[in-house]
């Protein structure tokens, strides 16, 4: 089982809990992650390609 968490590029990363069978796959998840303003990254596997994504919080809405 992969990680659930990865440091990459000295940030953390969350893993999205799937494997995608093909590197199309996985740009496709990412693009549409990205544009729900998440950084990207994915990682090759042997069982597949993995995607993690992280969000930094900007502004915090109190109600």
């Amino acid at each position: 089982m992969p990680s659930l968490a990865a440091k990459i590029d000295g940030k953390k990363f969350m893993w999205d809990n799937f494997m995608y069978a093909s590197e199309a796959e996985a740009k496709e998840k990412m693009a549409a992650y990205e544009k729900e303003g998440f950084e990207t990254a994915c990682l090759t596997e042997a069982e597949g390609y993995l995607v993690y994504t992280r969000k930094v919080i900007t502004e915090i809405t109190l109600e």
